[in-house]
């Protein structure tokens, strides 16, 4: 069935209807045709063959292709009506393929111009006419002038028809776009819900979760601390001990405050920074905290750029964890660069790393919480940059290539 079904889709992309109406129209002229000699069915045949492959030649489709269609169809045709009688020819329709054809694709003035053209060539018939010997009646004349304003209303009304369907299809595609641009903004709408039901949710449980834990953890590091104290010098193993309670109570203590800033509301102190003077700040944070494979920053700040209206001190947070990551990311003695640009009236930091990159199957979750590829990693630290980048109205984005770098954009509103 399938088979059969993928055979029929074949078959209707190779076989059109139009296509079987053209076959249909040259087939019933060719069988009305009073003489039907062999040079008379070969144009036809041509120009049959034309109109009929035209859609499916590559190189017709372009510009220049399709003049080339177009002065082809009246040569063809032309050739057609002067061996089939000249003015007398009942093939003078031919002509209409062209002006159609020009209708269809070109614009007004390409529409006159064949127009034009197909008249003429049609009335430099006249020139095979042995005056001598023949008179053109005026009724002759009348049919004449009857043809060719056929053939100039017929370009008309195509190029008309033709615009007003362009003019349709290009409000569709706004209309589309437009659709499209409300789904993408309902979908971020809708996460951006869910995501503040998430927190909310966290926040009530990480203010027991906190209160729950702390006291005990404060207990046990005191204790700790007493043991290493009270127990006699030689007891080694005892004080090593001790000393670990005491580093996994600080460690534990430090991720409870963590969980409690990604949860807890954000409260803005906004005020007109020096973007670079943000970035220099969390650079020199990174120095002091260095991950374990030492890198470079190069800073590329581009000098349009104003203050702007933020909570400086959350800002450094979001550019810190964005460079530690890049650094983390990047072999020792790699190169991490942040730079500044205006774009479409934000402002744009990038961080800029050629480490391990993200896998794409990864890219889509790498902002959820408690996400995270580091064994020592706890997952925080890019959820906390998207909320605070969310606070300030702005939007994060990354693009990364496995084992090429990555590259996190922060867009912040201007003013």
């Amino acid at each position: 069935m399938a088979s059969d079904a993928s055979s029929n889709a074949r078959a209707r992309r190779w076989v059109r209807p139009e296509d079987l109406a053209w076959i249909a129209l040259f087939g019933v002229m060719a069988a009305v045709s009073p003489e039907q000699n062999a040079l008379e069915m070969t144009l036809l045949g041509m120009i049959a063959a034309l109109q009929i492959l035209e859609p499916r030649i590559p190189a017709l489709g372009t510009s220049r292709g399709n003049l080339a269609s177009i002065f082809i169809k009246l040569l063809l045709g032309y050739l057609l009506i002067h061996s089939t009688g000249g003015l007398n020819s009942g093939y003078y329709l031919i002509l209409l393929l062209p002006v159609v054809s020009a209708a269809t694709s070109l614009g007004v003035l390409g529409t006159v111009l064949m127009t034009l053209i197909a008249s003429a060539t049609y009335l430099s018939l006249l020139l095979y006419i042995d005056w001598s010997r023949y008179v053109i009646e005026p009724d002759d004349t009348r049919q004449l002038g009857l043809r060719l304003v056929f053939i100039w209303v017929v370009g008309y009304v195509t190029h008309r028809l033709a615009r007003a369907n362009r003019e349709e299809a290009r409000k569709y595609q706004a209309a589309a776009e437009q659709l499209a641009e409300a789904n993408r903004n309902l979908r971020q709408a809708e996460a951006a819900v869910r995501r503040s039901e998430r927190l909310a949710a966290l926040g009530q449980m990480a203010a027991g979760l906190a209160h729950e834990l702390r006291n005990p953890l404060g207990t046990m590091r005191v204790s700790a601390e007493m043991l290493v104290r009270e127990v006699a010098g030689e007891n080694e193993v005892a004080r090593e001990v001790a000393g670990f309670i005491s580093s996994e109570v600080v460690r534990t203590n430090s991720l409870i405050t963590r969980f409690l800033d990604f949860a807890r509301p954000l409260k803005l102190q906004r005020k007109p920074v020096e973007l670079s003077e943000v970035i220099d700040r969390a650079v020199a944070q990174l120095g002091q905290h260095a991950p374990p494979y030492p890198v470079s920053v190069y800073k590329n700040y581009s000098p349009d750029i104003r203050p702007v209206e933020v909570d400086g001190e959350l800002l450094e947070r979001v550019v810190y964890n964005l460079l530690l990551n890049a650094a983390q990311a990047s072999p020792a003695g790699g190169v991490v660069t942040v730079k500044t640009r205006p774009l479409d009236g934000n402002l744009e930091i990038s961080v800029i790393d050629r480490g391990s990159g993200i896998e794409p199957a990864q890219i889509e979750n790498i902002f959820n919480p408690f996400f995270t590829t580091r064994p020592d990693g706890v997952g925080l630290g890019l959820a906390i940059v998207q909320k605070i980048v969310d606070e300030h109205g702005g939007r994060i984005a990354v693009e990364s290539e496995a084992g090429r770098g990555s590259v996190f954009r922060v867009f912040l509103p201007a003013v």
